[in-house]
Formats: C-alpha cells, structure tokens, sequence
C-alpha cells in the first residue's frame, strides 16, 4: 500500500507513547493533559441539552451560526478592542486545531517557510509539513522567561519565509509575551512582509500581566490570523468550537477549504458556545480562578522540590527544570509514572528546546493535585 511522502514526513506525537502507556495503567494522577477537568458551566449544557432535544441539529452556515459570530466580535471588542465583522472576518472552526491547519493550507504553498518560537504546541510543526511547507523553529530560552527574542527570529527568516506563529499566553511553558516584544515582532513582520498567525487561545489565563491581542497593535490588523476558541475558558474540550478572525480576503479563502473538509463546525457546539457568550456574567471567571489558585499551590511546591522554573505568567501550565536530577524529560516522565503513579509530559514533545523540563498541567482538585506534588516530591528526592 503506497503511503504519501506528506505522512511519512510527520513523526509520531511526542505525547503518543506515554499516553498509550498512561491508559494501561490504573490508580494514576495525571498532570498530562492540557483539558480544564471542572464542568462546562450549566448555562452552556443546558443550552446544549435543549438543543439536542428539538432534533435540530442539522448544519449551519459554514462559517458557523450568525449569531455566535456576532457574539464573538463582541467579545473581542469588548475584552480587546478588536473590531471584525461578523459576516465576513470570522470563521468558526472545529477548535482551534482545524482553524490552525486550515491557515496553513491557504497561507502556505510547497516549498514555503513558517517560522515559530520553541517550545511549542505540538501540532505546529505538522501542520506545517501537511501543508508541504517547512518549519522552522525559533529557540526560546527559560533565563529569557521563554519569551522569544526577536533577534533570534530575524536570523532565520529567509526570502522563503511566509508567516510567524505565536502562542501567548504559551502551552507548555506559560510564558506571556509583553507588548513591546509584540510590536517589535510586528515591525519585523512589516518589514519581511510575513502573516502573523496569532494563537490566543489562552487569553484569559494570565496572572498578574495583561494579554495583548495582536491584532490590536498598529498595523498589525490586516496581517493578522487572530485564532481563538472555548475549549480551555469554558471548559469545553470535546464540544470543539474555535475560531479565526481575519482579513475578509484571507477568511474567504479559509472558508472555501473548511467548507470542503469540515461543512461546519459541530451544532451543539456552537450552540454551546453561543450560550457561553451571551450569559448575563463572565462564566469563564470561576474557572479562571480556580486555575490561578492550582498555580499558586504548584508553585509553591516546585519550590519546595527545588526544581528551577520560571513562574507561568499565563495558560494552565508550569514548565519545570528537571536537569538537576540526571535525567533526560522522556526518562523522568516515565519513571514518575511507574514509579509514584503521577503523569507529566516530557518537554521534548514540545520541540528539541524543551529537553530538561517537564509540563505539568494543573488540571485535578486541589486535593488530588496536593497529592500528585506529594508523590512527585518523593520522586524527586530519590533522584
């Protein structure tokens, strides 16, 4: 059977073989995966539950329900100060993932470059070469608060180059990139002429540092792929609804695409989302704040673990060193798995610049997490 070159090209998921390891065992505390494990909140389930009931449930528009369209320009002008218009500069998308490699196939022809900040999430690089294109990681460095330096980009941008991705608030390392770095990182993109695709998926997760939506900065607007969703704010993982905001030129070509391999993101999802968008209070505050209380506990005892970190400024995750104890990212995850029963990802799933740390997701209560960071102290102090 002939397989494409394109597929052979994209290795296995880092996460893939601890995963497959992690559901064979039982009685595990996982700190693996990056989903919120508290309840959407009623209002969205109830809205969902109604839906499903009526039995209609058929497509919607492809670029997804009006109303959730408008309901999520008012959000971005409202939290943000982005102004799109909801018939012709936003898409809705199956989760940030489909609007991630739907960019690529429109933004990006065989042969072209995207460059990246590393760590990073790991379908960025995939995404890429599905599209035919070539990646090209930026290093990023924990003494710079993993926060990419825009010389390190300027270096490897070519007369191939295309676009820049970035991830602020980050997944894996929680880094939040203050606005100077952005506008800096505008300039340049100004200057080469590059697209920024801009994924802020985490942009209510920050901790004591505002969020700065690309897309706002000056003349940035008609350049940027502004990428957002629900899964993380609202706890909505599996309803699968995101988004891309955009030129009207550059979402029309993205709907084209996402029309022929998707039709339209899924109904109750959007249902879902509409609802968690036009409640009467905040629904994603509680859920925040329960996180930002989970980080406070996690840092506190890394401290106490004497591993060297830099504290996450956003997102739900803390990016650990473990170089002080020997051993390789993959070793340490798999030994603290069989040995005290606690999941962590290893950093060098997130690209070669993660090997030395771990991620841990603080995504259990307060009382299995206190226990996790127990058995991983134990583990720690055998090392």
């Amino acid at each position: 059977m002939h397989i494409s070159a394109r597929a052979r090209s994209i290795p296995p998921s880092g996460l893939m073989r601890f995963f497959d390891l992690l559901q064979s065992m039982e009685g595990v505390l996982s700190l693996g995966i990056g989903e919120p494990d508290v309840k959407a909140p009623s209002p969205i389930c109830r809205a969902g539950v109604e839906r499903v009931q009526t039995g209609r449930l058929g497509y919607t528009s492809n670029a997804g329900l009006i109303a959730l369209r408008q309901a999520i320009a008012a959000d971005l002008e409202s939290r943000h100060g982005a102004s799109y218009d909801p018939d012709t500069e936003i898409l809705v998308t199956v989760g940030v993932s489909e609007a991630l490699h739907v960019a690529m196939l429109v933004c990006l022809d065989p042969g072209d470059e995207l460059l990246f900040p590393e760590p990073c999430f790991v379908a960025y690089s995939p995404c890429v070469r599905l599209s035919d294109a070539i990646p090209v990681a930026v290093p990023s460095q924990a003494a710079d608060g993993w926060r990419v330096s825009v010389g390190a980009v300027r270096e490897r941008i070519t007369p191939r180059s295309r676009a820049l991705l970035i991830n602020s608030p980050n997944n894996p390392t929680g880094a939040v990139i203050d606005r100077s770095t952005l506008q800096s990182l505008g300039n340049l993109a100004l200057e080469h002429d590059l697209l920024i695709i801009s994924d802020e998926i985490y942009d209510r997760y920050v901790y004591g540092v505002e969020h700065t939506c690309f897309a706002t900065l000056p003349e940035m607007r008609s350049r940027t792929l502004l990428l957002g969703g629900f899964s993380k704010a609202y706890a909505m993982t599996g309803w699968r609804v995101g988004y891309a905001c955009g030129p009207l030129d550059l979402i029309a070509e993205m709907k084209k695409v996402h029309q022929y391999i998707i039709m339209s993101a899924p109904t109750m999802g959007q249902i879902g989302a509409l609802a968690a968008l036009s409640a009467d209070t905040d629904l994603s505050q509680p859920i925040v704040k329960e996180f930002a209380q989970r980080r406070q506990l996690v840092l506190a005892a890394l401290e106490e673990m004497g591993l060297l970190h830099m504290p996450p400024l956003g997102a739900i995750y803390a990016f650990p060193s473990i170089q002080e104890t020997g051993l390789s990212s993959q070793e340490f995850a798999e030994r603290l798995l069989l040995e005290e029963k606690v999941a962590v990802v290893p950093g060098s799933a997130f690209g070669a610049s993660g090997e030395g740390y771990v991620r841990l997701a603080y995504t259990q209560p307060l009382d299995l997490l206190t226990e996790a960071l127990g058995r991983m102290k134990a583990f720690v102090q055998r090392c």
